[in-house]
């Protein structure tokens, strides 16, 4: 089966931070793939910017090594190469004096083209980019804003970010990116949701035992120290990505796939949300910190060895059993953990169905597994719904617990795009479905918040796990209170 590629209409897209890391690893792999499969209409241009003095030749340059470190050989072509980086341009830039924004409202002028200004830079330049931008009158009725996450490091500094993109930008034109809702598994949630008749009917609090959502990862810090120390998992990881995956699977089903409809049902989930504070948090909630370990390129540093002071309480592992006060959701856990250096890079959905209400089957058969449905995101994306069948051949009924299994690299043979670039192309679409919504933003710190200080005021421990593994201890025992355990695959 072969998708079908709609090219979108001619546009400008301006990075912020055109010579940053993400710029490099995603955005411009992202861009040269959508032109290479002929999503592009021109004239079309692709326009770099940051306080680096850079020609356009230096710029192309950078492009040329950035796609070629991040694309995988076989997958570029020389000739798309070539005209892709024909479209690149660059202009020095100061977010904060303004300097150099005149040349980039000289290199935008006479064109009517839809204008994108992705602002792949610090939280802090927001405000002051946005400004420049209507200052020297280059914001159109056509351009649109994209903005990275972190959104704030709390519900004041969130509210006061959006007022300064909103005070230049109308909500229609702000695209808040999170690019775990550009996966592929992630919109097939939607579509196994609400697409089939199998599972809406058992999607509820009378079917479903409960939900974990887990996303870990195999590194460290990397190039973030100074960043992540001061987020720590819980705003990092559990505020946008946790919270999001939760929304797409407890929302009620919207009237229609428009982006409003959507996002309200999203939004009612965030609200539903029972509060965690005071003395609940230690009784549903773990911090967790690496220590030295090893991982699969052998012995790894721990999280405090990392820094330069050497001390911190910062988490890097986060383990939480939320509950939605709904009736749809009314007694069904989720179990959200998220962390670094844990013992596999895996981020995926587990529906675990209640157990049948009587066997008919002697013990010789063996025991009987509820039912699971497991939406895996990577890596390997694809999906299993784990059922009992009979364990072929002779001998009497025994019964095992098989996965009907749907990898998406067998069942699409085709190249599966990268989320920035299905994310992407939807801001030049205008469809702001896979992107959140200031209330939204808002209403996920209004829940993150009373944990944070719910920890800060009763100084709960952020206790040791050693590196290569599934995270604390406690992690284990919150889950298995309540006669539960840890998906692991």
């Amino acid at each position: 089966m072969t998708s079908q590629i709609i090219p979108v209409e001619p546009f400008d897209f301006i990075i912020f931070g055109g010579t940053g890391d993400l710029a490099e690893r995603k955005l411009l792999p992202a861009l040269f793939q959508r032109q290479q499969a002929g999503q592009f209409s021109d004239p079309t241009r692709i326009i770099g910017a940051s306080r680096a003095k850079l020609t356009d030749k230096e710029y192309r340059d950078f492009a040329r090594t950035a796609i070629c470190d991040h694309v995988k050989p076989e997958e570029i072509a020389a000739t798309q190469l070539d005209s892709f980086l024909a479209r690149l341009s660059y202009v020095a830039a100061d977010a904060v004096s303004g300097d150099g924004f005149a040349r980039l409202k000289k290199a935008l002028d006479g064109s009517d083209s839809i204008r994108a200004f992705y602002l792949a830079v610090a939280p802090s330049l927001f405000g002051s980019i946005s400004t420049n931008l209507k200052e020297h009158g280059m914001i159109t009725a056509n351009s649109r804003i994209v903005v990275e996450k972190p959104i704030g490091r709390d519900l004041a500094s969130a509210r006061e970010l959006n007022d300064q993109i909103g005070k230049v930008f109308s909500e229609q034109q702000i695209f808040r990116i999170d690019h775990y809702l550009g996966k592929e598994t992630v919109q097939n949630l939607m579509a196994l949701r609400f697409a089939n008749a199998l599972y809406e009917p058992l999607w509820n609090s009378a079917h479903i035992d409960h939900v974990q959502i887990t996303v870990a990862e195999t590194v460290g810090l990397e190039d973030r120290v100074t960043y992540y120390d001061k987020a720590g998992a819980l705003r990092d990881m559990m505020q946008n990505h946790m919270l999001q995956l939760l929304c797409l699977v407890a929302m009620e089903a919207p009237a229609s796939m428009e982006a409003d409809a959507v996002r309200d049902e999203k939004l009612k989930v965030l609200r539903s949300l029972r509060r965690i504070n005071g003395n609940e948090a230690p009784k549903v909630s773990v911090r967790g910190q690496y220590r030295a370990g090893a991982s699969s390129n052998g012995p790894v540093k721990g999280y405090v060895e990392e820094l330069a002071n050497g001390e911190s309480s910062t988490e890097t592992f986060v383990a939480i059993k939320a509950e939605i006060g709904n009736w749809r959701w009314a007694g069904v856990p989720f179990y959200l953990r998220t962390g670094k250096r844990l013992a596999s890079r895996v981020s995926e959905i587990v529906i675990e169905f209640k157990p049948i209400p009587h066997s008919i089957f002697e013990e010789s058969a063996g025991n009987i597994t509820a039912n699971q449905l497991v939406i895996r995101l990577q890596p390997d994306e694809g999906v299993k719904q784990w059922i009992m069948i009979k364990d072929p051949g002779p001998g009497g009924m025994r019964l095992r617990n098989v996965p009907l299994d749907m990898s998406f690299a067998e069942s699409f043979q085709e190249r599966n795009p990268d989320a920035y670039e299905r994310l992407i192309m939807d801001v030049i679409r205008g469809n702001q479905t896979l992107f959140m919504r200031r209330d939204e933003v808002e209403a996920a710190w209004a829940w993150i918040d009373p944990i944070h200080n719910a920890w800060d005021d009763s100084r709960q421990e952020t206790q040791g796990y050693t590196a290569g593994t599934w995270g604390p201890s406690a992690s284990i025992a919150l889950i298995e209170r309540d006669g539960r355990t840890w998906h692991e695959s």
